[in-house]
């Protein structure tokens, strides 16, 4: 995992091709997997519907086509729309990308939606990330079993409870490693759903990502900058900035992208929250020790490393699998330093990848390709798929009600007859 800080340029001005890194790692056994798994027809079109109306009354959508993934369908009672933004940082200068060049990245905006089903349901990565991701495992495949969302692109913003003038909650999401900003798509929508905003960040340089000039980046690119979870943690300030400007009435986009209807003013940049997967949690963590905007915070195994660690005073919960405590000092010292409301799960059979969409993507792929169930294994545990959608859709949704809605749920208070393979850590 890197863990280095971004230090600008280490190779040439510009990208290059993506250069591959010798030995396989489970983030790259997921991508030849899945692109192993677009490769034939698949047939999981009743598995799961990603674009199942969450609202009632709604016109039923079109079954997926033959052979695409497929998501699981949020539970929220609100319909979810989407748009991705161009953001440039300009208090930081990325020299690796060429002189006089800021810091760029690509986000997407995730929100409850009015009903919009003449527009297209947004893809699970835009055509070049996925390209590019399939690409990396050495596959040359067409692109369309990539899975699609539940949301619709551009959709007009849906505000619950209160009227027109109600503004929505926030969450920020920070990526692993190597990985790219839809990794936890089925967390993100399903906290839409249920009405917040959500704004999901691709860390440029260590991410799967495509700009809308056609630049696609990889995080392979050959001597581009390490980026640590400081430089992700800065990544995820910079979005809290780019809210309040949302909040505000004003388009953070670079291109001046026309906004869906109703998201200028709909964030409540005081009541915001964040998650983060793997070196995400860790950035998760550095974000909250820094900046006071965020209120709570979530990590799903996050190593924790290479961040400073001092006293934190608001709500962090842990959702651990490889990375936990019992294994990882790292995780203990920022455990100790927890002085506000505080919990640390882990579920049976879990990995590091159990938590993600890999954990309902990978099966899947082995059901049609015959790969062995060791191999799977490896990759995301022996949870259950169900199981660990289930998990991932109840608990940061039970956590951040809490602690931005003030809505008690039982479910953070101890052990659950609806989740037995769920410990509650002490």
């Amino acid at each position: 995992m890197d863990t280095t800080p971004f230090t600008g340029p280490t190779g040439p001005s510009g990208p290059s091709g993506p250069t591959h890194r010798t030995g396989p790692t489970r983030r790259r056994m997921l991508g030849t997997a899945l692109a192993l798994g677009v490769a034939a027809p698949l047939g999981l079109a009743s598995t799961a519907r990603a674009d199942a109306p969450a609202a009632p009354g709604g016109t039923p959508p079109p079954a997926p086509a033959p052979g695409r993934l497929t998501l699981p369908a949020p539970t929220g009672p609100h319909r979810i729309g989407t748009v991705a933004l161009h953001l440039r940082d300009t208090s930081r200068p990325d020299p690796f990308a060429g002189p006089g060049r800021y810091r760029e990245l690509m986000a997407s905006v995730w929100y409850p939606a009015r009903q919009a089903e003449e527009l297209p349901l947004a893809p699970w990565l835009s055509d070049g990330a996925l390209k590019a991701f399939l690409d990396d495992a050495g596959y040359q495949l067409p692109i369309t079993a990539g899975p699609l969302t539940a949301a619709r692109e551009g959709a007009p913003v849906h505000r619950p409870g209160h009227g027109p003038g109600h503004r929505l909650p926030v969450v920020v999401y920070s990526h692993g490693a190597h990985a790219h900003r839809a990794v936890n798509t089925v967390i993100v929508q399903e906290l839409a759903s249920h009405g917040y905003v959500v704004v999901t960040v691709d860390h440029t340089w260590d991410a799967f990502t495509e700009f809308p000039d056609g630049r696609v980046l990889t995080p392979w690119i050959e001597g581009a900058p390490r980026i640590g979870p400081k430089d992700c943690a800065a990544d995820a300030r910079f979005v809290l900035d780019c809210v309040e400007e949302l909040a505000a009435g004003r388009n953070p986009d670079v291109d001046g992208k026309a906004l869906p209807e109703g998201l200028l003013g709909a964030p409540d940049p005081l009541d915001v929250g964040m998650f983060g997967w793997s070196k995400g949690g860790s950035a998760t963590a550095a974000v909250l020790m820094a900046d006071r905007r965020v209120r709570a915070g979530l990590a799903l195994d996050g190593p924790m490393a290479a961040i400073p660690v001092t006293d934190l005073d608001r709500p962090f919960m842990m959702i651990t699998a490889e990375f936990g405590r019992d294994q990882n000092p790292n995780a203990v010292t920022f455990w100790n330093h927890l002085r506000g409301w505080h919990l640390n799960i882990q579920a049976d059979g879990v990995r590091h990848n159990s938590y993600g969409d890999a954990a309902v993507l990978m099966p899947q792929v082995a059901k049609e390709l015959g790969i062995p169930d060791q191999q799977i294994q490896e990759m995301i545990g022996t949870l259950p798929a169900d199981r660990s959608t289930r998990i991932q859709q109840s608990y940061p949704l039970a956590f951040f009600d809490a602690h931005l809605r003030h809505r008690r749920s039982a479910l953070l208070d101890g052990p659950s007859p609806r989740f037995p393979e769920v410990k509650y850590l002490p």
